[in-house]
């Protein structure tokens, strides 16, 4: 059997199409295959609080691949969501129906609390100490999520629009900033130590690159060394010296200041990358959805 998901971002495109896997009872999925596609949808919506035409015509396209992909895998379910960049922009909703009508995918444009819990419906706090206390941080191209857990319960979680997009092409604002510092400052002061847990395609990068062995958190000195490298590079040389990809090579540097900052405020030494994200996040719903309806 195998699922799909698809992640509509404001800097990327996703589909995961994965294998589900059945052992005594137990049900858990194995990456196939995972298809990438920098579409930049921020960049339109943050500044004109619109799709252009070439952007929504390229998404269309995109999605109509996505479809083809899947029957051809012989996917037998899909979720689809889409997330900051679709929610600001005013043709959002004439979008997806013109998704449905040529690719035969329902989109959900789902708010930043929905995308909080997604992410985090991955269980991936499972495998680490419980009794500790977690900030989830999740930094994507719109907007960060964060989700405070204690003893393996969510005590809070706040979606912000902060991402490394918008801090780009300079529509995030003071005040926004302002609020996530206090949120984190607000719900972690009452406890003596706080990890991090980071998710998204950045931390991922930054984590590879950090040469970390599997499973080790990344410290704050290490992510705090590694931006200062990166910023020590000019664009052109991130890419061509570094080798990071083009559409990463510029995001990184705001992606590090998100997860430098929230550290900070909340005095995280270690952050854990499990190097998961919404479109794992996804596929877990979808087994749990279709496990509810054969119980």
């Amino acid at each position: 059997m195998r699922y799909a998901a698809i992640d509509i971002g404001s800097n990327a495109i996703r589909l995961l199409i994965a294998d589900i896997i059945e052992n005594n009872g137990s049900i858990s999925f194995k990456k196939n295959t995972l298809v990438r596609v920098p579409l930049r949808l921020g960049d339109d919506a943050f500044i004109q609080q619109n799709l252009s035409e070439k952007k929504a015509a390229d998404l269309v396209k995109t999605m109509q691949a996505f479809r083809n992909l899947m029957d051809v895998y012989k996917v037998s379910d899909y979720m689809a969501f889409a997330t900051s960049a679709m929610r600001e922009a005013k043709n959002g909703m004439e979008v997806v129906q013109t998704i449905k009508d040529t690719a035969s995918i329902d989109l959900e444009i789902i708010n930043g609390q929905k995308e909080a819990r997604i992410i985090y419906s991955n269980h991936s706090e499972e495998s680490i100490d419980k009794s500790k206390n977690y900030l989830y941080i999740d930094v994507g191209g719109g907007s960060t999520e964060l989700s405070l857990f204690s003893n393996g319960k969510l005590l809070a979680s706040h979606s912000f629009n902060i991402g490394t997009i918008r801090i780009l092409d300079n529509q995030d604002k003071d005040e926004t900033w302002q609020d996530m510092r206090d949120f984190v400052r607000d719900n972690t002061k009452m406890f003596k130590s706080v990890s991090g847990i980071g998710t998204g395609g950045n931390i991922n990068k930054l984590y590879k690159m950090s040469e970390e062995k599997n499973g080790a958190p990344l410290s704050f000195l290490k992510l705090r060394s590694l931006y200062n490298y990166l910023n020590s590079f000019s664009l052109k040389d991130r890419i061509n010296v570094l080798g990071i990809n083009q559409d990463r090579a510029d995001v990184i540097i705001p992606a590090c200041e998100i997860f430098l900052s929230v550290m900070k405020w909340a005095n995280i030494k270690n952050i854990y990358v499990p190097s998961v994200g919404l479109v794992d996040g996804i596929i877990q719903l979808l087994i749990e959805k279709n496990l509810l309806q054969n119980d």
